[in-house]
């Protein structure tokens, strides 16, 4: 196994956007509307003006990992004086190639992203499977985070 890594490019969506309806039916997800002209819309818009990223991982031409980070800004506050906000995405590993340090490698690629970019934090809503990747990277867990849907 030799597995490389790169930017996404636009001639990637269509297998990035499979992956990513994989990864959230897998992570449980239920609807039954098509997700990819909307996905294709944001991949699209958002990496054309820098605020989405995404590395992958190869194994020759086969797209075997992915990440993603779109950057956001708020207001800033103390623990984020920069109010750029970095939210983690589309982290996903095909099956057959869990366990040997892909994903770590992606997660540490779109972080230093988001440090380039001058994100003060990075954010994500992690699947059950992974949080011990994101713990053992050194995110930590924030009890109050709520959501409300429109």
């Amino acid at each position: 196994m030799n597995i490389t890594y790169r930017k996404l490019a636009e001639e990637d969506l269509d297998t990035f956007i499979r992956m990513r309806i994989d990864q959230l039916r897998e992570e449980g997800a239920a609807g039954n509307i098509d997700l990819s002209p909307a996905l294709r819309d944001y991949y699209e818009r958002h990496m054309a003006d820098g605020t989405f990223v995404s590395w992958l991982a190869l194994d020759g031409d086969k797209i075997v990992g992915t990440s993603g980070m779109s950057f956001v800004e708020k207001p800033p506050y103390f623990g984020c004086p920069s109010g750029k906000i970095g939210l983690l995405s589309s982290m996903f590993t095909d099956p057959s190639y869990r366990c040997r340090g892909i994903a770590r490698e992606l997660l540490s690629r779109v972080v230093e992203e988001a440090r380039y970019y001058g994100c003060g934090t990075v954010q994500i809503t992690a699947s059950d499977m992974g949080v011990l990747l994101y713990t053992d990277y050194g995110f930590v867990k924030n009890g109050n985070f709520m959501q409300y849907k429109l």
